[in-house]
């Protein structure tokens, strides 16, 4: 009988009788290939006897029997073609979904880290430390620090930090070209953000804002929100009497009004919609207003220097362009001079001698500290401009804490 096998993963088996008895015939397995492998088994080969008492015909049984041999047979070439398939790019199941859940999970980290790059939470730190400490100016004993206080502070957070993401937003989707030059690690100027995501960012954070301070049923913080949103759009915005940051003195006007004015209806807010007391302007208020309001201009000065090559190459016309870096500087670091130079005077006239001493000499101290940290600034290093800026952002914050000293 001559056997014969077909290409596949199974083997089925033709048969003839044979026209003599006793002869003998060999089959051998043809060439093979099995997802991309090839079996070459030219060494096995088969011999079957036939002779005359034997039946010429093999019954079904046999055939079954047969088959299962040659399947058990080659089980081991089976189990070899299973790297071969996922080499040829057929992975399996769980294989496709751990890709899938990574690819997900890197989008998702990515996004997240473009999402915190685009809040510059730098920023943050100002917003939060300036609220809770304006909402502590009109506290007059420990007992008005009850935990329903502490939760419209967070509240009042919430909501501002909220509006800042539309302005930090607004201002990359205007400044995308120069982003590229000046912080080309911002999401929008590297692509991790789509324009339109930047737009959808600056919608929902704005209607968020809004609706948080509309629920709080309090006026002068959803003035104080409306107020951050209307300076934060005419900063960044390039349409006519806007894009104030290309003016030197409508720049300086709206950071005056972000971090000096704007602190005026927050205390308001604090004092008559949380606290229940009559509006009284007090001498702490007053003091960091007009303390804060110079700040600002300074951080406004301060904040174009490391900037000056991307404003230059797009035509914005900044303090710093026109008068040169040296000049801003040097002006910028007298006038915090003599504002710490005033609040250490503000501190001798305090009745108190614990808010008279803390006002003189931690005013000094920081006045000091700026003056020996303005020796070793290079500005012709944008590394160390912008190293500068922080460390004034962090005399910004020591400033919250030591006005309310002034008594």
């Amino acid at each position: 009988m001559l056997l014969q096998t077909n290409s596949c993963s199974s083997f089925s088996l033709k048969y003839h009788p044979l026209k003599h008895a006793g002869s003998f015939k060999t089959f051998q397995t043809p060439l093979t290939q099995i997802n991309g492998l090839v079996n070459r088994s030219e060494s096995n080969k088969y011999s079957i006897r036939c002779s005359i008492q034997n039946s010429l015909y093999l019954t079904n049984n046999k055939i079954r029997n047969n088959e299962d041999m040659m399947e058990r047979n080659h089980k081991p070439l089976k189990k070899s073609t299973v790297p071969m398939a996922l080499q040829d790019g057929y992975p399996s199941k769980s294989q496709d979904e751990n890709i899938v859940s990574t690819s997900f999970v890197d989008v998702l980290t990515k996004k997240l880290d473009a999402f915190y790059r685009l809040c510059r939470p730098y920023a943050w730190t100002s917003i939060i430390l300036g609220i809770v400490s304006t909402s502590l100016l009109p506290v007059e004993t420990l007992a008005d620090l009850t935990p329903t206080f502490l939760i419209e502070v967070l509240k009042a957070i919430v909501a501002t930090l909220t509006m800042n993401i539309f302005v930090r937003a607004i201002n990359q989707l205007s400044d995308i070209e120069i982003d590229k030059v000046n912080k080309p690690n911002l999401p929008l100027a590297s692509g991790d953000f789509s324009i339109g995501e930047g737009i959808a960012i600056a919608i929902i954070s704005t209607l968020t804002s809004l609706a948080m301070g509309v629920m709080l049923r309090s006026p002068p913080l959803v003035i104080a929100l409306v107020i951050r949103w209307i300076v934060g759009a005419a900063y960044s915005i390039d349409l006519p009497l806007l894009r104030w940051k290309a003016s030197p003195l409508m720049a300086v006007v709206a950071i005056i009004i972000l971090n000096g004015i704007n602190v005026l209806p927050y205390f308001v807010h604090f004092q008559k919609y949380v606290l229940g007391r009559h509006l009284v302007f007090t001498k702490p208020l007053l003091f960091s207003v007009i303390f804060m309001g110079i700040f600002s201009v300074v951080l406004a000065f301060l904040k174009d220097i490391p900037d000056v090559e991307g404003d230059k190459e797009f035509g914005i016309r900044t303090l710093p362009m026109i008068l040169g870096k040296e000049r801003v500087f040097s002006i910028s670091i007298s006038m915090l001079l003599l504002a710490y130079g005033g609040a250490a005077l503000a501190g001798v006239s305090s009745p108190f001698l614990l808010c008279k001493l803390v006002t003189m000499i931690g005013h000094s101290v920081l006045g000091f500290i700026l003056w020996c940290k303005a020796q070793a600034v290079d500005l012709s290093n944008t590394k160390s401009t912008y190293s500068f800026f922080i460390f004034i952002f962090q005399l910004y914050y020591a400033e919250f804490f030591l006005m309310h000293f002034v008594r």
